[in-house]
């Protein structure tokens, strides 16, 4: 029987919403500024291509300051529940059929303000493969009713 209500503690923030991928898609980005942590997930469905070492999806842990330049983070130091490659940022890639339909999750610890998920899609990919991007985010301040925003005000 679950004891700790984690309902109540985490918001949920949806950065791509559930589509077909057959380019590279940036997420939107998740403000941390009142947050105490962070979890990004990446849903994939079943690839409509056939995913091989030159037909493939790259996810790129990326952050930025300012909300408008966005490198990839390559400290291994920056990220929880993962790693990521030190001059790419990649943390996760999906070239095989027994890799898609998985989620894929990566947590960030670093300095900056904001971060989102490159999906960096490499080859041609004519039918495509659905993604979703999910941030669950840990509330400084206890989130009001139906917002996603742990804010002071709510």
């Amino acid at each position: 029987m679950p004891m700790k209500d984690i309902a109540n503690n985490l918001s949920v923030l949806q950065l791509v919403d559930p589509a077909t991928i057959t380019a590279d898609t940036n997420s939107s980005s998740a403000d941390l500024q009142f947050d105490s942590g962070v979890m990004l997930v990446v849903n994939v469905g079943e690839s409509g291509d056939t995913l091989s070492g030159s037909v493939k999806f790259d996810y790129i842990l990326e952050d930025s300051s300012d909300d408008s330049t966005f490198t990839a983070v390559t400290t291994a130091s920056h990220v929880t529940y993962g790693s990521v490659n030190s001059s790419t940022g990649v943390f996760a890639t999906v070239d095989a059929a027994a890799e898609d339909d998985a989620a894929y999750v990566i947590g960030y610890v670093g300095p900056n303000r904001y971060v989102r998920v490159k999906i960096d899609a490499t080859g041609t990919h004519s039918n495509g493969t659905p993604h979703s991007v999910s941030a669950l985010v840990s509330p400084i301040h206890k989130p009001a009713a139906s917002s996603n925003d742990g804010s002071p005000t709510g």
